[in-house]
């Protein structure tokens, strides 16, 4: 096949690449930020020229685009999207609808949401993850060199989180921005208390039905307030809070590393190693720590976030919240460890540092589960095979 890759700062392009490569695929390369900040500018017609020099079998991207798949609908060839972030409110435009459109999203429940809508060629798709790069990286590890120790002490720790504190002050300035009265911002503050004692349901979007108070969003959109309300501002204020009190508490009794991109003053007993590189760094972390965290953002309802893969696949000890679509592929207590409230994480941490054997056995059982099913040409193959023998199981 040759296929047309449309991409912008994606960190998993350069797997991608090496995955096409290996499958046989010839493919293009069309850097283009309209993947994120979804305005056409002058892409409409650097599309046309790129289709008119060369035929294409389909294009792909990370993410979905409905700039992109308005131009692709007129050429009569797949628009394969691999949804990865959420919230994605691009899905929820009238482009859903378009013909070209294969959409691959790894949240069950987002999935179920869309066909729902009436949308077409939906389908639920977990994330891969590059095992054999991460496999590469073992080498290094095993190097008898000062620089090489050096590096692994920095990035072990009993417990370490790598991810936003959503401390930003975009993040912050949104729900502090907010036109409530002091009874409505009580209100949600109320609910968010509850809503992060809660896994497994999402009932934000419910109990903030009533509110038109967030009205910036405009256009075709599909989606009611409420749910921008919830999983686009809520949510990032409860991963704050959330975050915060997990990673306080967690800090009382253990050493905790965070590896994020601000200051967290607030946080004085947890180390802030400062923010690290996807692919340079971020592994040796997952390999080096004794435990490492997955605190899913709340508007990702079922799915397995990439850092709860990335962790498993390289061959790290993956402790986290509850997710529906972690019993689809894995069994927890012998791949990895679901905690059920901040007590449980607390007494889990404390069992598993004390157990070494039976952590390093749960971690290699996660990943070998990562490495036979959930690597890139596994995925990949999977994916083509519904695009383009019409394969309804997956």
């Amino acid at each position: 096949m040759n296929i047309l890759i449309i991409h912008y700062n994606s960190f998993l392009i350069e797997d991608l690449q090496q995955c096409m490569e290996q499958m046989g695929h010839n493919y293009k390369l069309m850097e283009a930020d309209v993947i994120v900040r979804e305005s056409d500018d002058n892409f409409g017609s650097l599309f046309d020229k790129k289709m008119e020099s060369e035929k294409y079998d389909c294009v792909f991207t990370f993410n979905y685009s409905s700039i992109i798949s308005n131009c692709v609908e007129k050429y009569n060839i797949p628009y394969i999207s691999f949804v990865y972030d959420s919230p994605t409110y691009c899905l929820f435009t009238k482009s859903i609808y378009n013909k070209c459109n294969y959409c691959f999203i790894f949240d069950g429940q987002l999935c179920e949401q869309l066909i729902n809508m009436g949308a077409s060629h939906i389908y639920y798709m977990p994330l891969p993850v590059n095992v054999s790069r991460l496999d590469k990286m073992d080498t290094l590890l095993k190097m008898e060199d000062e620089d090489v120790k050096e590096l692994v002490k920095l990035c072990s720790a009993q417990i370490a989180f790598v991810g936003s504190m959503y401390n930003e002050k975009e993040s912050q300035k949104q729900y502090d921005e907010l036109n409530l009265t002091p009874y409505l911002r009580g209100y949600l503050d109320a609910i968010m208390a509850a809503q992060i004692k809660v896994y497994g349901y999402n009932f934000l979007p419910e109990l903030t039905d009533q509110f038109s108070i967030y009205t910036q969003y405009k256009g075709d959109l599909l989606v009611k307030y409420s749910d921008i309300l919830a999983d686009g501002i809520l949510c990032k204020k409860m991963a704050n809070i959330e975050r915060t009190q997990i990673l306080q508490k967690l800090s009382e009794k253990f050493e905790v590393k965070l590896f994020t991109k601000r200051p967290t003053p607030e946080l004085p007993d947890v180390m802030n190693m400062g923010v690290v590189d996807y692919k340079l760094f971020m592994p040796y972390v997952f390999k080096s720590s004794d435990i490492n965290l997955n605190i899913t953002l709340r508007s990702i309802k079922t799915g397995i976030p990439l850092r709860a893969m990335d962790i498993m696949g390289a061959g790290g000890f993956l402790m986290s919240n509850y997710q529906a679509d972690f019993y689809r592929h894995f069994v927890p207590g012998e791949d990895l460890v679901l905690y059920e409230s901040h007590d449980d994480l607390v007494n889990k941490c404390q069992y598993y540092l004390s157990h070494d054997a039976e952590r390093r056995q749960i971690a290699a059982n996660g990943y070998g589960k990562v490495k036979e099913f959930h690597n890139f040409e596994v995925r990949f193959n999977e994916i083509f095979d519904i695009v383009f023998n019409q394969k309804k199981d997956v």
